[in-house]
């Protein structure tokens, strides 16, 4: 894999944008779920501007700061330890919007899959402390694990991209793919080793579960 591939695939697969797509998923698919009558209608996308703000702008915003201040080195965070105040910070916001959708302001699916978006960052935060587990993993494999209960929650369900119509398990499968490309573009960065790599699928998979069954 070239190196310009394996940076795009790291970018489109920035875990911080795991809540967002998911979000979208779930629009397209379903926008009554969320008491709009189409993707573009206000609520929707005042809803979208909400997630997108609070899982990946001012968290990407406050960990960018920590370079000029001193405490990374660079924005790739090769060092584990380096990763511990992203994680903080990411967490935090992570919580907030939890604790704004756990009551009712969304479809309890997605309120369960910010928890386990949560949960796989401070699962990731954890393990972070022994090894550097990677927060690209962590983030396909919750995403992974949130398609699959989409799936099972919305049997039945399809996508449409233009003409091709998609079942969940098509775009379940798919997923799937687009996650071992996403870890195989993180090896060929030299950013993990294939056990880095293991460790993040597994937290956020379990992750998710876990919500699952908190909630």
């Amino acid at each position: 894999m070239t190196p310009s591939l394996a940076r795009a695939l790291s970018y489109l697969g920035h875990p911080l944008l795991v809540l967002t797509y998911m979000l979208l998923l779930m629009l397209i698919i379903n926008p009554f779920a969320f008491g709009a009558h189409h993707i573009g209608d206000q609520r929707t996308m005042i809803l979208f501007f909400y997630v997108v703000s609070t899982t990946f702008l001012i968290p990407g915003l406050g960990v960018s700061l920590l370079k000029p201040l001193g405490l990374v080195r660079s924005l790739e965070m090769h060092d584990k330890q380096e990763r511990i105040g992203p994680y903080i910070i990411a967490g935090i916001f992570y919580l907030w919007m939890f604790k704004n959708f756990s009551n009712g302001a969304v479809p309890a699916l997605y309120a369960k899959f910010v928890l386990g978006a949560t949960i796989g960052l401070f699962f990731a935060f954890f393990v972070n402390i022994f090894t550097k587990i990677s927060a690209h993993a962590t983030g396909m494999g919750g995403f992974v694990a949130m398609v699959l209960l989409l799936a099972f929650e919305w049997a039945g369900a399809t996508f449409t991209i233009g003409p091709i119509l998609l079942s969940l398990n098509a775009i379940l499968a798919i997923i799937i793919v687009l996650a071992g490309l996403i870890g195989v573009a993180r090896l060929s960065l030299g950013a993990h080793t294939q056990a880095e790599l293991w460790q993040g699928y597994a937290a956020g998979f379990v992750a998710v579960m876990l919500a699952d069954v908190i909630l």
